[in-house]
């Protein structure tokens, strides 16, 4: 009677290291951020169990300050605003290596949602994001090798601000189409712990 009683005691702490990692993992189901810009903060939930790979690349460069200082560079009032790899005066940030497209994930380019930006190749985003002003499904993945641009979250609070930043003048500038005339810019990206 006692050596069960022993070994149970034994069991649950054998057990409990697991069930504390269990408990963080559900923990960051969802990841909160705070986007503090020159026009208001926008505030945006993240998909890690969607999007793994898109949210660890985003959380990753914004907890190393990448994002601070950048600007939303191409701003297209009917389709999205995008930003996370210029400096206002358009020089272009290194970044990391590109990750793999998650577009398959079954999340869909509607308004409101923030995906990776991404070049014609298919797997080649690395730090710029952008977020949708209107329901863009046509960049959704359709299958096959027909891929999408992977959303990875979305816009909680400051929807608004998103709005008033796609209103902005913009002009062509530095080789480049859409960029504000006045620097919108994002002054920092935090990861927010509950």
């Amino acid at each position: 009677m006692r050596t069960a009683h022993i070994l149970r005691r034994i069991g649950v702490l054998l057990l409990l290291p697991l069930v504390l990692s269990v408990t963080d993992l559900s923990a960051q189901q969802t990841s909160k951020v705070v986007m503090k810009t020159s026009m208001g903060e926008i505030h945006l939930e993240l998909y890690p169990d969607q999007a793994p790979a898109s949210v660890a690349n985003f959380v990753e460069y914004a907890n190393s300050g990448y994002y601070d200082g950048t600007i939303f560079h191409r701003v297209i009032s009917h389709f999205m605003i995008q930003g996370g790899g210029f400096t206002p005066d358009m020089q272009k940030k290194g970044t990391r290596e590109a990750i793999p497209n998650e577009s398959n994930n079954g999340l869909s380019n509607r308004r409101g949602t923030i995906a990776m930006a991404r070049l014609p190749q298919p797997h080649s985003a690395t730090a710029q994001f952008f977020i949708n002003v209107q329901n863009n499904m046509n960049l959704d993945y359709k299958g096959g090798n027909e891929w999408g641009y992977a959303v990875f979250g979305k816009v909680t609070e400051g929807l608004n601000v998103v709005d008033d930043i796609r209103y902005v003048q913009t002009t062509a500038k530095g080789g480049f189409s859409d960029v504000p005339v006045e620097p919108v810019i994002i002054e920092q990206v935090s990861i927010v712990e509950e």
